[in-house]
């Protein structure tokens, strides 16, 4: 870009920027949305591009920039929330991911016909259900592979083709394709015809209630195998279970952690804004069902009230699987109030059938 345009786009800041919360976002020749990037005082943020040495990424940004927009926000928090939520609807290649943590990662139950349970590092928009988030990517691999051989389910590559028990007859195969899981008896074998489809859901389905802390019966199991071992002298497999077993419980109780954080994040929280803007925001389970003006007539109020009753007295399962829609955004929220705890005096919980929600904000 040329060095008059980049004055050009400084000469703009310079003239309109106001040192207000808000979000920004870099355009390029053809209106593509390059950057989204927050900042609780814009002006200030927004200059420092201009400043950014030769080779950082500022300087790289700004120098693929045609065309700087900027909207104010309320409050920091409100900004948070709109980066998030630009990032998602334009997915700018300058950002690369949005808040991501390197250490963390999730056990995912793939939305398939034949589902899989694996190691997710992020969570997509992709139907499937996320459990998490667990620290240490061995750890949960280990978790996975102890879940995946009590249960039997497979952990072969998506496009294997799948010949369940109750399909066979259309599937007619000349020599047994089992792989060495599925030959050892640790794999339901569904691309050989080991089992129905009904059969692995269930499977599917006790994977899915085990990392919900509904049940704790492949643990039972590996402790059960782990026993058996023991008495007939296999001292070295029995190791091997029961370590399987222990990390197993770790990452389980990890999970239960997570879930009963994201339970405790449910409370409508009023945010003071910029020249007397402020906010409500209903949030069960670390997600942001709705925002409100804050009310200022009885109107308003009764209004915002039963919105918050809609949200709160909604029946939904008590599970710590993250929907993949809401999975970025509690973690987003979470993370908020684990870096503000002080925020957490402009909560107000919110008990199923109160009355007036809004009566302490």
């Amino acid at each position: 870009m040329s060095a008059s345009r980049v004055e050009e786009l400084r000469a703009d800041v310079r003239a309109r920027a106001r040192n207000l919360p808000g979000v920004y976002r870099m355009s390029g020749p053809s209106g593509e949305v390059l950057y989204v990037g927050k900042s609780v005082r814009v002006r200030t943020r927004l200059l420092s591009y201009f400043r950014a040495p030769r080779g950082e990424k500022g300087a790289e940004i700004i120098g693929h920039a045609h065309a700087l927009e900027w909207e104010y926000t309320p409050s920091e928090f409100a900004a948070l929330l709109l980066e998030f939520r630009s990032i998602k609807r334009w997915r700018p290649p300058f950002n690369v991911e949005h808040k991501r943590d390197n250490l963390l990662c999730f056990l995912k139950l793939t939305r398939e016909p034949v589902p899989r349970l694996l190691v997710a590092s992020q969570v997509l928009n992709d139907g499937a259900e996320y459990f998490g988030p667990v620290r240490g990517r061995r750890r949960a691999s280990e978790a996975v592979r102890a879940v995946c051989d009590v249960l039997e389910l497979r952990d072969c590559a998506s496009d294997t083709p799948m010949r369940l028990a109750d399909q066979i007859e259309l599937f007619r195969a000349q020599e047994d394709p089992r792989c060495m899981r599925g030959q050892m008896g640790r794999c339901l074998s569904p691309c050989a015809g080991g089992c129905t489809r009904t059969e692995y859901q269930a499977r599917v389905s006790l994977a899915r209630d085990f990392l919900n802390g509904l049940t704790d019966k492949p643990l039972v199991l590996l402790r059960e195998r782990m026993a058996l071992a023991s008495q007939r002298l296999q001292f070295e497999h029995a190791a091997e279970l029961r370590d399987r077993s222990e990390s197993l419980q770790r990452v389980r109780d990890a999970l239960l952690l997570v879930g009963q954080f994201v339970e405790r994040l449910s409370f409508v929280y009023t945010v003071p804004g910029e020249e007397g803007e402020d906010r409500v925001y209903l949030i069960r389970r670390g997600s942001v069902r709705a925002e409100f003006t804050a009310p200022t007539t009885l109107e308003e109020r009764l209004a915002v009230e039963a919105k918050a009753r809609d949200v709160f007295e909604k029946p939904e399962p008590r599970t710590i699987g993250l929907r993949a829609h809401e999975a970025q955004e509690v973690l987003l929220v979470a993370k908020w109030f684990r870096l503000h705890p002080e925020e957490l005096e402009r909560t107000v919980p919110v008990a199923l059938g109160e009355p007036e929600v809004l009566a302490a904000s």
